[in-house]
């Protein structure tokens, strides 16, 4: 390429990367790839997509330096290069939440329909984890948390929700996080638990975020 206009070069170079995230599988796979490192297989289960086909949006993805891949034995697995992709998909998800009616839609009719109540903050529920004012669930699959959690966070992922529900205190609100702000497991397990009679709220991103943030995790 011809760096007589170094601008349009860069500019050139900027958009390989939009055009990377300029598709919902992209962004998905993006989301999962945050909880840690994933094998192709893992991931076209979890996005319900054929393994050819998630491994053709991870070469995009690639290609654009938004993941990386290393070998294991058998499996190639896949992670985000670093916090600042997942700031990347953040600005374009505000960016839609403020330009799109769409978007807006989406949100009122599903997600706050099911919980409309202001979510913690990470420094909220970071204050409260040390206090032991709060119980924490994580309702990502067992694998995602295995790889990192919060700090004293229990692992229930949402299809084993009601057959927990006998073993968990009224008396104590129960705050639910999962994959990032906009997954549905957690407004799925505020929603159960509300119905449920529990005081409950989610956390206003996921782990991902929480980790980036510089706060404590265990694994």
């Amino acid at each position: 390429m011809s760096t007589a206009n170094p601008k349009r070069a860069l500019y050139a170079q900027f958009a390989i990367v939009a055009k990377a995230l300029a598709h919902e599988h992209r962004l998905e796979l993006l989301e999962l790839a945050a909880q840690g490192a994933r094998s192709v297989e893992t991931l076209a289960e979890a996005c319900g997509l054929s393994i050819a086909n998630t491994s053709q949006h991870l070469q995009h993805l690639r290609k654009a330096g938004l993941v990386t891949a290393r070998r294991d034995g058998k499996f190639v697995l896949y992670s985000l290069t670093d916090a600042s992709v997942l700031s990347a998909v953040a600005a374009v998800q505000q960016a839609a939440e403020r330009n799109l009616a769409e978007v807006d839609r989406i949100v009122r009719t599903y997600f706050l329909a099911r919980d409309a109540l202001e979510p913690v903050t990470r420094s909220e529920l970071s204050r409260r984890i040390k206090q032991r004012l709060v119980t924490v669930l994580d309702v990502r699959p067992e694998d995602e948390f295995n790889q990192g959690h919060l700090p004293g966070a229990v692992n229930v992922p949402l299809g084993k929700l009601k057959g927990w529900l006998g073993r968990l205190d009224k008396r104590i609100e129960i705050v639910a996080y999962c994959r990032g702000p906009y997954c549905i497991l957690s407004f799925e397990a505020v929603a159960q638990l509300r119905v449920s009679g529990f005081k409950a709220r989610r956390l206003e991103d996921g782990f991902p975020e929480w980790k980036v943030a510089g706060l404590p995790i265990e694994a």
